[in-house]
């Protein structure tokens, strides 16, 4: 089994370059199938959920050529089927664009039920809703979500969506991209990436307005061409990577950044005695005395995200005094909590609010990566924490942070990517 093996306590020095978004590349990669022609996608993140999109791309027929580490071309003229193998669906969440993107060039698509981290209920009902809107016929049949228009193409309507979903709000955008007429999304979600799928369609020849607000007007078009495009940084990478510099102490020029995107990380980090300065599309993050205890609440964009909470956990549980978290996005998100304990905090979880009494030090110990981000905070952990850690389970983070253990030791971190036999995991009989 691989792990990461920490050994922690030492402060960060240097330079690390942010890669593309995950959460933008997630999407965009699917949005190729609405192009007719090749597409150059710039800035492509070197993680797991890419490289199983790139594979479903080419099972469904698309031409995929690998420019560098970061470009591929993919041609998308010849996909010659609208169903995506089980296998490769149920591994990843973002499997889901896929029934909008085949849905809305193509009229059909059957793609299994998503997979990816477990972070309690998060039904793809709202997005089925969004489909059948558009007056497609769906239904979920033998695990696969099976969908089809009728007379082949969608028709623009009005929706409003029950909560301002991200995924829902992504996968609406790919189907009416060619719906006939004009679909208004109100209550839709402003994130960073929804606005960079909604910039790439338009750069293909689509016509969508008001992405990054709550209402998003799309005229259908009647086909988009090809293009380069180039993905945005990635917000969570970058905030991973402010933390890690805020808990394990020291002074790092964090590149290649959209500053606005990180400013609800970077006020709360602030908060607590961290110094940030902005130079361009950096951020220089230093942190040298103590930090102090805030709380936190995690909101849609443009508030504190969801994806940075366990992060800003571990810089919490090293503050002085008491902080309080509130959880408002999913409900399985304090799972890392027992981790954390593990290696010394005191962290009281009560339904959606944790309570994080700051401790000063942890302690490095044998622990778990239970989701993607529940494993970046435990690397943060490992970093400031005295001693050794070592996380198993880590192909959840190597879903969403590309050369992770690279990255951090070219800012002077010890850790290594070990493959140790299974019996030493600390809990390798469960889950």
């Amino acid at each position: 089994m691989l792990k990461y093996v920490i050994q922690g306590g030492k402060p960060l020095h240097g330079e690390i370059n942010i890669s593309g978004a995950k959460n933008a590349a997630v999407a965009i990669l699917p949005a190729t199938l609405l192009v007719n022609g090749p597409c150059r996608i710039e800035n492509i993140p070197q993680i797991s959920d890419v490289t199983l999109i790139l594979e479903i791309l080419q099972e469904l027929g698309a031409r995929v050529r690998t420019i560098n580490r970061s470009t591929v071309e993919i041609d998308c003229s010849k996909i010659n089927r609208t169903d995506v193998s089980y296998e490769l669906s149920r591994q990843f969440r973002a499997s889901y664009y896929f029934i909008g993107a085949l849905l809305g060039r193509f009229g059909d698509a059957q793609v299994a039920m998503p997979g990816g981290c477990n972070l309690g209920a998060r039904p793809i009902d709202l997005h089925i809703k969004g489909f059948i809107a558009l007056g497609a016929e769906v239904e979920v049949r033998n695990g696969f979500v099976v969908a089809h228009a009728p007379k082949q193409r969608l028709t623009g309507t009005h929706i409003y969506l029950d909560q301002a979903s991200v995924g829902t709000t992504m996968n609406l955008i790919l189907a009416s991209a060619f719906a006939s007429g004009t679909t208004i999304i109100e209550n839709a979600a402003k994130e960073p990436h929804i606005v960079d799928l909604a910039n790439f369609i338009n750069a293909m020849g689509g016509n969508i307005m008001g992405a990054g607000t709550d209402t998003i007007k799309i005229r259908g078009v009647s086909n988009l061409h090809g293009g380069s495009y180039s993905i945005i940084p990635d917000q969570i990478e970058a905030g991973t990577y402010m933390t890690a510099v805020a808990a394990a102490g020291g002074s790092v020029l964090i590149k290649n950044v959209i500053p606005k995107h990180l400013d609800c990380i970077t006020a709360k980090l602030m908060e607590m005695g961290v110094q940030i300065e902005e130079l361009g599309d950096c951020l220089l993050v230093t942190r040298e005395g103590q930090m102090r205890h805030t709380n936190i609440k995690t909101l849609p964009y443009p508030g504190f995200p969801t994806d940075m909470q366990s992060q800003i956990a571990v810089c919490l549980c090293l503050a002085q005094g008491t902080s309080l978290i509130t959880e408002t996005i999913w409900d399985n998100r304090y799972r890392y909590t027992d981790e954390l304990k593990r290696m010394g905090a005191r962290i009281q979880v009560d339904g959606k609010v944790a309570v994080i009494e700051g401790v000063g030090t942890l302690t490095g110990a044998p622990v778990r990566a239970y989701d993607l981000r529940a494993g970046a905070a435990m690397v943060v952990a490992g970093l400031a924490a005295e001693g050794t850690t070592e996380i198993d389970h880590i192909h959840h983070v190597e879903r969403g942070y590309e050369d992770i253990v690279g990255k951090l030791q070219g800012i002077g971190a010890d850790i290594q990517l070990v493959d140790c036999p299974d019996e030493t995991s600390h809990h390798s009989n469960v889950g």
